[in-house]
This record gives C-alpha cells, structure tokens and sequence, in this order.
C-alpha cells in the first residue's frame, strides 16, 4: 500500500489559514482518489474533503465554503487550503487515497501517515 507523507500544520489564530501538503510514497498518485481526514482529541477520525483523479471534489459540510482540497499530479501531491479557521478545526489531519471511492469515503485504510497537527486558537 502507498504510504502519504503529511505537513504544513502549526499553530493559528481564529479567521487564519494553513496549507497543508500530503506527498505518497509511490509512483501510481494521478490514479488515486486523495482524502484529507482529520481526529481530535475523543473523537473518530472524519473525512473532511476528498479529491477524485479527475478533480471532482467533496466536502464534509463543517468546513464547505472555507476548505478547499486540490492536487498536482505532476508533482505528486495533494494539498487542503484551510481559511476562516475555528477552534473546532482544531486536530491531527492525515491525508490518505485509495483506487476506490468507497474506500476513501468510509477511511478504510489498514495504514495511516503521522499526520499534521492543526491548533486553532487565541
């Protein structure tokens, strides 16, 4: 399985932005559907915004209209543009793909990256 690589986390006031950048370890990325999750602490892991290889995009609706997923497949990495944070965004994110829809959509993966920590706060 191809593992993802995750950064640009850090910390951040309320209304601020972060780019984050999630890079596979293997070669076959531009077939991938990419999904950007994210768990904080006591909580499941939930998929925010998910990215087929044609670029159709999807989002979880707590972060429509301020997230936004994209990706190079030419320099192999997928990317999440989060504006207008909120506290409630605070989490690890991990990046994650998969052939399959179903499989990004439901997060199940057998392995997972570190992830990137994001705090939102004053």
């Amino acid at each position: 399985q191809v593992q993802f690589v995750e950064s640009g986390g850090g910390l951040v006031q309320p209304g601020g932005s972060l780019r984050l950048s999630c890079v596979p370890s293997g070669s076959i990325f531009a077939i991938y559907v990419m999904g950007w999750y994210r768990q904080a602490p006591g909580k499941q892991r939930e998929l925010v915004a998910a990215i087929t290889s044609g670029g159709n995009t999807n989002y979880a609706d707590s972060v429509k209209g301020r997230f936004i997923i994209s990706r190079d497949n030419a320099k192999k990495t997928a990317y999440l543009q989060m504006n207008s944070l909120k506290p409630e965004d605070t989490a690890v994110y991990y990046c994650n793909g998969d052939r399959s829809y179903t499989v990004v959509v439901g997060g199940s993966y057998a392995n997972w990256g570190q992830g990137t920590q994001v705090t939102v706060t004053t």
